[in-house]
């Protein structure tokens, strides 16, 4: 199994919303993934409250079956369509993925 965690800082606004609606839309495309990846076991999406300088502002965690999974994810057009909308949203971004 493939752990995926990604972790987002926002820009304060962009696309003329605020941070807080840019995470919550960026949660609702992460969600809108569900059943469209083969192997994709389980996908969450949470927001810091603790706001702290260290903080990101939303956590992606998800599960995959094997890394062929996590490929077809990160390459499928409605991820690819994510990551340009995410290219004005965030200024910094964190990723792991291992193998248990």
């Amino acid at each position: 199994m493939i752990k995926h965690i990604v972790m987002w800082r926002l820009n304060d606004s962009a696309y003329g919303k605020s941070k807080a609606g840019n995470a919550l839309e960026l949660k609702n495309k992460l969600l809108a993934m569900r059943g469209k990846i083969n192997g994709l076991i389980h996908i969450e999406v949470g927001f810091d409250f603790n706001n702290e300088k260290d903080s990101c502002d939303v956590v992606l965690y998800s599960e995959f079956e094997d890394e062929k999974a996590l490929y077809d994810y990160q390459s499928h057009p409605d991820h690819e369509e994510i990551k340009r909308w995410l290219s004005e949203v965030r200024y910094e971004r964190r990723v792991v993925d291992y193998e248990i």
